[in-house]
């Protein structure tokens, strides 16, 4: 006969079991991060070393990833905005503070960045900066030399903002990020206006300057364009700086002979910060910090700065990083080029309504 006390000993420990099996249950971490945005072995290791679960989703415009989190729950623990996006989600009151004590590696970031990331994070109080990078151009150099001849302007905006070049680039394809936030900022720079301007009639302008090359741009995207220019199905790209370094490194591995280049256009260009915050939302707090203290490792963000192509803002990570990254000054700009680089600020509600609308007049024109 089992005796009452094996009964309870056996119910205890089942409830032991069932207990440790929740609490396994609950240690997880939602992550929503930019596509193709991370040394896949990062949060595998980090996953095995500690055993939290990691669920990692990915968007492709700041403008999808904005749209989640003002809906008061995004369902996720860590997001990464762009810091032309964070004062105005700081402000929507959609993150919690960083517990800096639970941060110990934030010791390693450069005083200098965390600096001017100050201008839309006042304190350093919500976001961890990430990657560092620019908008600029990146191409096909082959391609682009049939089409344009050898002087193409390949380090500057006219490639793309020149109707006769797009005419003769249309063959071989020509893609743009789906960001009015993005791209533009970088027409009214050509047009020598504010890129953040409020004046409202200088978005007709960049919309009039839009709609001569409009005809000839393949498509809007975010993300695809970076798989289409590794195959060599488009020529020319706007997008961000360490993704033609990120897909120029995998044309190379795939061996199909497509040759990925890019440059730091002569006029100027954003320069931007993507960070890593916490919804306030966010259901596991604990896990979410413990996995920024692990960026912040120098050399956990070295490997993702060699793999994604994009500097950081960990000072002591930079002699860790391959100098194809940092000695490159499209990649990482010189003293010198940045005085031409430009921080995109968020604009009042009005006037980013007037910079959508106008957006979205343009890709809908054909």
């Amino acid at each position: 006969m089992v005796s009452i006390k094996h009964l309870l000993g056996a119910a205890v420990c089942s409830l032991s079991l069932l207990a440790a099996a929740v609490h396994a249950e609950q240690r997880e971490l939602r992550v929503y991060n930019w596509a193709d945005y991370i040394l896949p072995s990062v949060p595998k290791d980090f996953a095995r070393e500690t055993g939290i679960r990691v669920i990692w989703d990915t968007f492709d415009t700041n403008e999808s990833l904005e749209a989640k989190l003002l809906t008061g729950n995004s369902g996720y623990d860590l997001v990464v905005p762009s810091n032309q996006f964070l004062d105005t989600q700081i402000k929507a009151g959609v993150f919690q503070k960083l517990d800096k004590s639970k941060l110990p590696n934030w010791q390693h970031q450069d005083p200098a960045l965390l600096k001017l990331l100050e201008a839309n994070d006042p304190g350093n109080q919500y976001a961890v900066p990430y990657m560092v990078g620019t908008v600029l151009i990146g191409f096909n150099p082959a391609k682009v030399k049939a089409a344009l001849g050898d002087d193409a302007p390949v380090d500057s905006w006219d490639l793309v903002f020149k109707p006769e070049n797009m005419e003769k680039l249309k063959s071989c394809g020509v893609a743009m990020l789906d960001s009015p936030s993005e791209i533009l900022p970088v027409a009214l720079h050509y047009l020598g206006l504010d890129p953040n301007s409020e004046n409202p009639a200088d978005y007709e302008k960049a919309k009039a300057l839009m709609l001569k090359i409009r005809p000839y741009v393949t498509y809007f995207n975010s993300a695809k364009y970076m798989t289409d220019i590794a195959n060599g199905d488009i020529c020319v790209a706007i997008g961000y700086s360490g993704s033609f370094y990120q897909f120029a490194n995998r044309a190379k591995e795939a061996g199909n002979g497509v040759v990925v280049d890019w440059r730091l256009p002569k006029e100027g260009a954003p320069i931007w910060f993507d960070t890593f915050a916490i919804p306030k939302s966010s259901k596991n707090v604990e896990e979410a910090h413990q996995f920024l203290n692990t960026l912040l490792e120098p050399k956990v963000i070295a490997g993702i700065s060699d793999f994604l192509g994009y500097p950081n803002a960990n000072k002591d990570s930079l002699a860790l990083i391959n100098k194809d990254i940092t000695d490159n000054p499209n990649l990482t700009p010189t003293p010198e080029a940045l005085k031409s680089l430009y921080i995109v600020k968020p604009l009042p509600q009005k006037l980013e309504r007037v910079r959508t609308r106008t957006w979205t007049s343009i890709k809908s024109d054909k």
